[in-house]
C-alpha cells in the first residue's frame, strides 16, 4: 500500500531461562592463553552469555572466559553483531 511503512515480526524467544543483566570485567583467552582481550559480561545464565567486546570479528569460535571473580568457561561463539557477541558455556 502506498504510504505504509513494513513492520518486522518480533524474533521468538528461544533461551530456556531469562538471562541475568551483570556487568562483569572479564577476559577472553585462547591461543593457548597467548591471546588475550578485555571484555564486559553484559548478561548471564548457568548456560551462557552475552559479551561486548571492542570489535567482534577478532573473537574466536572457542575461548576462554576469565572472570575477574576467578570463575573460568569454556565458550563456543553462537552468534556476533558489531561489538557483542553471545556464547554458550561447554558441558
Amino acid at each position: 500500500m502506498p504510504g505504509s511503512t513494513a513492520q518486522e515480526m518480533p524474533t521468538p524467544e528461544r533461551r530456556t531461562e531469562p538471562r541475568l543483566r551483570t556487568l562483569k570485567a572479564g577476559k577472553i583467552a585462547f591461543n593457548n592463553h597467548f591471546s588475550v582481550y578485555d571484555c564486559i559480561v553484559r548478561n548471564m545464565t548457568k548456560h551462557g552469555a552475552c559479551i561486548e567486546v571492542p570489535n567482534s570479528l577478532g573473537v574466536p569460535a572457542v575461548f576462554d572466559l576469565i572472570l575477574a571473580d576467578g570463575n573460568k568457561h569454556v565458550c563456543n561463539l553462537r552468534w556476533r553483531y558489531d561489538n557483542r557477541v553471545g556464547v554458550e558455556f561447554a558441558a
